[in-house]
């Protein structure tokens, strides 16, 4: 018996679906694996280009946080948790504060607090004050130097 027969000696035909059906499923990887490796360059928005006179700005980037510290009862002080933290070059701090309806001042006071209790951490430190349901304060830990 040859390879080119089946379990009872019928011969095997291998007719033009089944050649396409593979050749579609080879098509399909190839085509995932080269989506998997590219970025992300047609589906992602368009940002004009800044002109001489005008500064360009963009949001930096973001990382998921690996520690999180906020204000409250029983909590370390900030100097205290930051040490207990590593010292990682990569991980930059992000001083978040967020204040009710007319509280820009103590907010902007709070987070100066913050960087001053933050020592050499902040010097690379991110700083977000912005409104919120509720005065509070967190500092949180990610790997997203550049």
């Amino acid at each position: 018996m040859t390879p080119t027969h089946g379990l009872y000696g019928a011969p095997i035909a291998a007719g033009w679906q089944t050649i396409l059906a593979d050749l579609s499923l080879i098509l399909f990887m190839v085509t995932a694996a080269a989506l998997a490796n590219a970025p992300d360059g047609p589906m992602a928005p368009i940002t004009p280009v800044p002109s001489k006179s005008q500064p360009h700005v963009a949001a930096s980037p973001r990382g998921e946080p690996v520690g999180v510290w906020s204000d409250g009862p029983g909590v370390p002080p900030l100097a205290v948790w930051l040490a207990q933290q590593g010292s990682d070059p990569r991980l930059r701090a992000t001083i978040l504060v967020h204040h009710r309806s007319g509280g820009g001042r103590a907010a902007l006071a709070r987070a100066t607090a913050l960087v001053e209790a933050a020592g050499p951490r902040a010097a690379a430190a991110r700083i977000v004050i912005e409104q919120g349901p509720a005065d509070s304060a967190s500092v949180l830990l990610a790997y997203d130097a550049e």
